[in-house]
């Protein structure tokens, strides 16, 4: 260096410095994280270029995890609402660790003497749910459930009764392979890091890329062809695309009798018990017509030669059919030609024929072979894997209806036509999934005092006799779950919990114990009258829910409606498993799980809601936590995750099993489990053998490694349910015909006759059935960005930058039409309610279809923000629009606003109207008052900076005035 030159600044010392790695919690991604950390705080984060979900790639709010433990609205202490103080009023006392486990314990044990299901336990986001499903069944209430519910559970359920598995967390495309990809509905936040690797490898190839969305942003933005659709009718245009296919005869017919029910045999007995039933041997075997004999056989027989199409009579003389000829007759029908489905879903006919045409064409011309050798599950050799090149994926945008399992199985229908079932280039599955449709899983049906329950709060029922009801066929369950109102409710109703809690419908609730569900703003329909039901008082004064319990580790708008308040840990200060037997990190060709570690200590009097689970359960002594001499079992959480089995060899954490830390998926409890998890980067991969990766529904290898591993119970073929004999037997129900329970109420019997047909259609979601489309002519609908994340992020000072408020966007030919312009004001009214927005117009949105970003809008005083910050005076929630109920009408009065199969929360059902608004304040309405400050709270900052050292400034010499010469090298 010249001598007249002063040394460079040091911008990092790396000496002050230490890396250690965990896992991203900032959304449902679960990417692997390096967090470098300098003294006691982040100086930044990384992906981790070695983790198999992001590959090192991170997104915006993973790297924003640095001002998420900076958050001013981190909790501090346990709270106690003040005596004599009103609920909602935010008037706490902070109260010692000691002390509320004491009042909690207290509580929860004489309700669990008395009658287990007086708890409500509801969990959101919480990544954790086989801890909290297993406490909550050893308690003994059947009132728990986590957030698919008002999320995906109709993606989930569909699935798992169609294929054995699903989209999202279940499956993905096979993005090394698929050349033509589909995207149904997914918004920008869900799986960003994996799904844009994704679409670089497409692009990269030339792989052709629609997507299908009212809304051109994010991953549309960039697809080759975009589809803009109308909302709640893609199972419209996913069944036009059958009726074409079957029309030209361009379906995988080798696939549908190999791996599917088509060629099984469907009885044919009008107005009788047994109508629409699969036929069945002595055994309970399913049978097809062997066209070799020219009799009817087991269809779980190889020396066969089954009928794909026919009408046969059986030896008892029973009319059959198979079910690919009720597939021909349902969608051959011109009912679901192009030209109809155009008017439904505003796709023109000629594209609907053309896209249908494109992935035919794609899928049979465009095969993908695999030299791999393998052995399907009757032990026969295959040389190859051979795949047909189209892949899907969908989410939200799909399942938010109520119309959306039918829908989901719609797209399953699309994909098993053309033989893109975990093949090669199509959509494969992640393990543990497959499972046997659906998983051996029925949901409990009993409650008795101080007695966990027999089975979990949730399952799978695969008939009426399933259901969870009272001796009087009333629900058991505080949501109306497994009831006749939703009968494959497989996660539950969280959106009906405070309403019918408080109506005492079914019946009153002790206390209502919520961690991370922000039941008083985002996570609520009818978000207004929601806070007026969690302050609702009986004749005598007392509240309709006696006792609220709200786990978090943020100030959110639902801590001030709590009577207790327990603070949580962040992500980054606890231990915490993704597990294998919850949500696990999997990709297609590797099982793979996680943990997190904690990179700091909290310098609040919080603990982590995994370490008061453990702990209540010892102090209500429930038998999972009880050793054989009557003492603590588990220490603590990470002991309890070292030791716990549920079977076994099958604990929390898959990896690093046995005493010597060298067994995988099955093996006994490993002492230094933990340890060996951080030395690997706080990650497990187990990957699949080549002859496992496809198939996997037939493939032996791969269902004896399942097997092994406790995913599966058995090596039999999973066969894929084109025609659902558990939907069947609920419409015979419904028709008053079914050999079992039946409803009693009129409207539940038409519910079942109508939407449970076992071959999948669409029909109108239900709110729009019951509102004037001439009053309300818009579709309205929110999505995620891709750089928030839930009610997380937008608290978030990083993330705030990008943005603090939201706006209604709208098209903008159609906006301009009806003298709206940009950056405007207007109402937005629904049948329930209405609010007041500022517009933003774009082009890239269907015409009849408005949209906002969801989450950012705040009540004023929560979040750690200012009273005043745009969040709460320009931002809002479409959520005050919805309604949890259907509208009023006859029959309607007690009904959710849910998909009537499953439950799924009917968020994207909503039909708005618009008007200008003539004057008055840019500010968004209703407004709420603003929040009481907790105790201890200090004052929201103007600026939130985080620096863990003296800013270096570069001083630089001023740049040239103009026209001077500029003197180069």
């Amino acid at each position: 260096m010249p001598d007249n030159q002063s040394p460079l600044p040091q911008f990092e010392d790396h000496d002050r410095q230490q890396v250690k790695y965990t896992t991203c919690y900032m959304c449902a991604c679960r990417c692997g994280i390096k967090v470098t950390l300098e003294g006691e705080q982040i100086r930044f984060i990384q992906g981790n270029p070695n983790h198999p979900v992001n590959k090192g790639v991170l997104c915006a709010k993973g790297n924003a995890g640095v001002m998420k433990q900076n958050s001013p609205a981190k909790l501090r202490a346990p709270l106690l609402r003040k005596p004599g103080s009103e609920r909602g009023a935010g008037e706490f006392d902070e109260i010692s660790w000691e002390r509320a486990l004491d009042i909690l314990t207290r509580r929860l044990a004489a309700i669990r003497a008395t009658d287990p299901k007086k708890l409500a336990f509801f969990t959101g986001r919480d990544q954790m749910q086989a801890l909290t499903g297993l406490w909550a069944s050893q308690f003994g209430t059947v009132n728990w459930a986590a957030h698919g519910g008002f999320c995906s559970v109709n993606m989930a359920a569909a699935g798992l009764y169609t294929l054995g598995h699903s989209f999202w967390e279940f499956g993905d495309p096979d993005w090394e392979h698929t050349r033509y990809f589909m995207l149904w509905g997914v918004a920008e936040d869900h799986a960003s890091n994996p799904i844009k690797l994704g679409l670089k490898k497409l692009k990269e190839r030339g792989a052709k890329f629609v997507a299908i969305n009212p809304v051109r942003t994010g991953y549309q933005a960039i697809a080759d062809e975009w589809i803009a659709i109308r909302p709640g009718t893609d199972a419209a245009l996913a069944l036009s695309m059958v009726h074409v296919l079957l029309r030209r005869r361009l379906v995988d017919e080798a696939f549908l009798i190999r791996y599917t029910n088509a060629p099984q045999l469907v009885i044919t007995a009008p107005g009788t018990s047994r109508d629409g039933l699969i036929y069945r041997d002595a055994d309970g075997g399913a049978a097809v017509w062997d066209q070799t004999s020219g009799a009817i056989a087991k269809a779980c027989r190889t020396d066969v030669t089954p009928a794909l199409v026919g009408e046969y009579t059986t030896p008892t003389g029973e009319k059959v059919r198979t079910v690919m000829s009720l597939i021909l007759e349902k969608y051959l029908d011109r009912a679901y030609a192009p030209e109809h489905a155009a008017a439904v879903c505003g796709v023109a006919a000629a594209d609907i024929e053309r896209i249908a045409l494109e992935i035919a064409r794609v899928a049979f011309e465009e095969t993908v072979t695999i030299d791999v050798a393998w052995t399907d599950w009757a032990g026969r050799k295959h040389d190859r894997f051979v795949g047909r090149p189209v892949s899907m994926h969908a989410m939200r945008g799909i399942a938010a209806h109520s119309n959306g399992f039918q829908t989901c199985r719609a797209l399953h229908l699309l994909q098993v036509l053309l033989g893109t079932i975990d093949c090669p280039g199509g959509h494969l599955a992640k393990p543990p999934y497959p499972k046997h449709i659906p998983p051996a899983i029925r949901p409990a049906q009993q409650v008795a005092a101080d007695t966990p329950l027999a089975s979990p709060p949730l399952g799978f029922p695969l008939e009426p006799e399933d259901l969870v009801l009272d001796a009087g066929g009333q629900p058991l369950r505080i949501d109306k779950a497994f009831s006749w109102e939703a009968p494959l409710a497989n996660h539950g109703l969280l959106h009906r919990v405070i309403k019918n809690a408080v109506q005492g419908d079914p019946y009153p609730i002790d206390t209502l114990m919520l961690f991370m569900a922000n039941m008083a703003w985002n996570s609520s329909m009818n978000t207004r009258q929601t806070i007026e039901m969690l302050q609702a008082k009986d004749a005598a004064g007392n509240y309709k829910i006696p006792f609220i319990v709200t786990g978090d580790a943020f100030h959110s708008e639902m801590v001030n409606h709590s009577d207790l308040v327990l603070p949580d840990t962040t992500y980054l200060e606890r231990f915490d498993t993704i597990s294998m037997l919850d949500r696990p990190i999997s990709e297609p060709h590797a099982a793979c799980d996680a943990i997190r570690q904690p990179v700091l200590n909290p310098e609040r009097d919080v603990r982590p809601w995994q370490e008061v689970m453990v702990e209540l359960g010892w102090r209500l002594k429930l038998p999972v936590f009880i050793g054989d001499d009557g003492e603590r079992r588990y220490s603590g959480y990470k002991d309890f995750i070292v030791n716990f089995e549920k079977e076994p060899g099958i604990g929390f954490l898959a990896g690093y099993r046995g005493a010597d830390a060298d067994q995988s998926l099955r093996g006994e409890p490993n002492p230094g489990q933990w340890e060996k998890y951080i030395e690997n980067e706080c990650f497990f991969e187990y990957r699949l053998a080549p002859n496992q990766r496809y198939f996997r529904h037939a493939n032996l290898d791969y269902l004896q490694l399942a097997q092994q591993a406790g995913w599966v119970s058995s090596t039999d073929q999973i066969v894929i349910e084109l025609y659902s004999e558990t939907l069947q037997k609920f419409r015979l129900a419904g028709q008053g015909l079914y050999d079992g329970p039946c409803p009693q109420r009129d409207v539940d019997k038409q519910r079942l006759a109508t939407y449970f047909d076992p071959l999948p259609f669409y029909y109108r979601p239900l709110e729009q059935q019951a509102v004037d489309a001439a009053q309300y002519p818009f579709y309205a609908i929110t999505q995620r960005p891709m750089f928030m994340y839930h009610s997380w992020d937008s608290q978030n000072a990083w993330l705030r930058q990008i943005a603090a408020e939201n706006f209604l966007y709208m098209n903008r030919a159609r906006a301009e039409s009806l003298g709206i312009s940009d950056l405007s004001w207007v109402w937005v009214a629904s049948h329930n309610d209405r609010i007041k927005v500022q517009v933003k117009l774009m082009e890239g949105v269907a015409a009849d279809t408005v949209w906002t970003w969801n989450a950012i809008g705040k009540r004023s005083g929560a979040w750690g923000l200012h009273p005043d910050a745009a969040e709460s005076q320009r931002g809002f929630l479409l959520n005050h629009l919805i309604s949890e109920s259907l509208p009023r009408g006859e029959g309607r009065e007690r009904l959710t606003n849910s998909d009537p199969i499953t439950g799924q929360a009917a968020w994207y059902d909503l039909r708005v109207k618009i008007t200008p608004v003539a004057a008055g304040d840019a500010c968004s309405l209703p407004r709420f008052s603003s929040l009481r400050p907790l105790p201890n709270d200090t004052p929201p900052p103007d600026r939130l900076i985080v620096t863990t050292h003296a800013n270096v400034n570069i001083k630089r010499p001023p740049p040239p005035r103009a026209g001077a010469a500029v003197k180069r090298k």
